[in-house]
């Protein structure tokens, strides 16, 4: 294995030219184990690696931390010294969310990505708002999007076809496969994208197949799966760690626990890019700041009466604008609660400095 079939390029090699000068080694991580990480080293095979200090330091946030598919520059230690990260590599794409609850933070999924695959199904799974959800984050990570509507053994075609027209319409840019464990053939389309040095991550829910698709790809039971339930057709697994796989064959898996929510972390102009065709009809609007509600002289809500397009869709969109808005504006706080910190820290570090100063100086 070599540090290219592990995703590395020209673009990595040039920023890590300082750090080769100090002796360190480029790695790339494939495990988060909290407090020590799982590090790939090309053909010096997987190390277990720790932070060093000032790269937790320099950390203004636990995004810029590294994580499950960053580069980073480690200094090999030996029997005797730990192998320490001394720096994390400028990330190329990057899938990341709003973490969970009442936090502002930016919570990476997966870093330096090509491919995001989206395991889903025609039935209970299926939902427009989480796919549009989906999509606003991939297409500000800049990776490809893949959706795959899965366990189609389970589902009527006629029922399949829909569920992927209806994907492709959210997002004509995005390859929709419709896929069975039960039909290895169509998971052949997703080899494809397996490409010596192309790192792909699936996301979706639990209980979609996900890690029984990925089981298939590695040619093995790589990850445990329980049995599916008979009346819902779902299956369990033991995915709880993001995970960087290499492939034999070529090609890079990264594996997520299954996402409940996707909470937004993204920027307005990402989301409109998504919303191009509600953009389009609100030009039309009489007012500029026209807020799309039920009053006269929206575009948007004279569209919907004609049934051109779905009330659902407007919703979808003012709530996911509305949500971004609330995110801007707790961003603008946590970083002026930054900017404070960091006066006050340089205030005390300067009368630390007067007080211990020879007066004579």
């Amino acid at each position: 294995m070599t540090l290219e079939d592990l995703g590395w390029n020209a673009g990595f090699a040039e920023e890590f030219a300082a750090y080769s000068e100090k002796g360190w080694k480029p790695a790339r991580l494939i495990r988060d184990n909290k407090i020590t990480y799982g590090a790939l080293l090309g053909e010096g095979g997987e190390l277990e690696v720790v932070m060093g200090g000032k790269v937790y330091h320099d950390a203004e946030t636990d995004a810029e931390l590294p994580a499950v598919g960053d580069w980073v520059a480690l200094e090999v230690g030996d029997d005797n010294k730990e192998h320490v990260i001394r720096a994390r590599l400028s990330r190329q794409t990057c899938l990341s969310r709003k973490m969970s609850g009442r936090s502002t933070e930016e919570q990476v999924i997966a870093a330096n990505i090509q491919v995001v695959v989206v395991v889903t199904d025609a039935g209970p799974d299926l939902n427009p708002r989480r796919m549009e959800r989906y999509f606003a984050i991939i297409g500000r990570s800049r990776a490809k999007a893949v959706v795959l509507v899965n366990k189609a053994d389970l589902f009527s075609d006629g029922e399949n076809q829909a569920a992927a027209e209806a994907i492709r319409s959210q997002n004509p840019d995005a390859d929709v496969l419709i896929t069975s464990l039960k039909a290895r053939k169509s998971l052949k389309a997703l080899t494809d994208y397996l490409k010596p040095g192309i790192s792909i991550t699936f996301i979706g829910s639990s209980g979609t197949g996900k890690s029984s698709v990925i089981n298939h790809l590695l040619g093995g039971n790589y990850q445990w799966t329980d049995e599916v339930n008979e009346t819902t057709g779902k299956g369990r697994h033991t995915t709880t760690a993001r995970e960087l796989m290499v492939l034999p064959r070529g090609g890079i898996i990264i594996d997520n626990p299954g996402i409940r929510e996707v909470h937004m972390w993204t920027d307005e102009a990402t989301l409109r890019e998504r919303f191009a065709d509600l953009e389009e009809l609100a030009g039309g609007c009489r007012f500029d700041n026209c807020r799309h509600g039920p009053h006269a002289g929206c575009a948007i809500r004279s569209a919907m009466a004609e049934g051109k397009i779905e009330a659902s869709r407007l919703e979808g969109f003012l709530k996911l604008e509305e949500e971004i808005a609330k995110l801007r504006v707790s961003r603008k706080k946590r970083q002026m609660t930054i900017e404070r910190r960091n006066r006050r820290d340089h205030r005390a570090k300067s009368r630390k400095y007067d007080v211990r100063r020879d007066p004579e100086d």
